[in-house]
């Protein structure tokens, strides 16, 4: 099997070392560079592995016609842009499971019009790996709340508007979180 584990690792900015801390469990940079290069066989166990250490999909690390990739023709540096040292390409991004996503209709903090925020759902266990991020959260009525989530007391969670001048807003037992993963802006 032709593997792309080498082109997303590097698209990923990723160096061997940093792929094998990744998988669970650990392993060593040799062993990546082994399956990378095909010294190794690459089983479906150590796709997946691998797939999970670079946060894409299995497939996404599978040469096949159809794949969809984009190739890498400029760096843009402090110099302005420059051609890629390597051949590189890029994973378009694809929605898992458990993703919603917020449509900017105005400009707001960072955000512009037509912006759009890819968001990963969190259950009330896990809401302490969204603090210093961006989330949503529901509120009464069809309403939410978007903001900076600088606080988590027990069951209440304190968050900054994302505008200037604005007031903090505590918000007690939500049942979901959902944390900003990724931003999509056309130009």
């Amino acid at each position: 099997m032709i593997t792309r584990i080498r082109e997303v690792r590097r698209a990923r900015g990723l160096t061997l070392d940093d792929v094998a801390q990744r998988c669970e469990p650990p392993t060593t940079p040799q062993t990546i560079g082994r399956l990378e290069t095909g010294t190794r066989t690459v089983s479906v166990g150590w796709l997946n592995r691998i797939a999970r250490a670079l946060e894409v999909d299995a497939q996404d690390l599978v040469d096949r016609e159809d794949t969809a990739h984009l190739k890498v023709v400029a760096v843009l540096g402090p110099g302005g842009p420059t051609a890629p040292r390597r051949a590189a390409i890029v994973v378009p991004p694809r929605a898992d499971d458990g993703q919603v996503a917020i449509l900017v209709s105005s400009s707001t903090g960072d955000y512009r019009a037509g912006d759009e925020i890819w968001c990963d759902m969190l259950a009330a266990e896990d809401f302490g790996r969204a603090l210093n991020r961006d989330v949503l959260l529901p509120r009464s009525g069809g309403r939410f709340m978007f903001g900076r989530l600088i606080d988590r007391d027990k069951d209440r969670l304190q968050l900054l508007p994302l505008g200037t001048g604005g007031r903090q807003q505590v918000v007690a037992n939500p049942p979901w979180i959902a944390v900003a993963r990724r931003l999509v802006r056309s130009l």
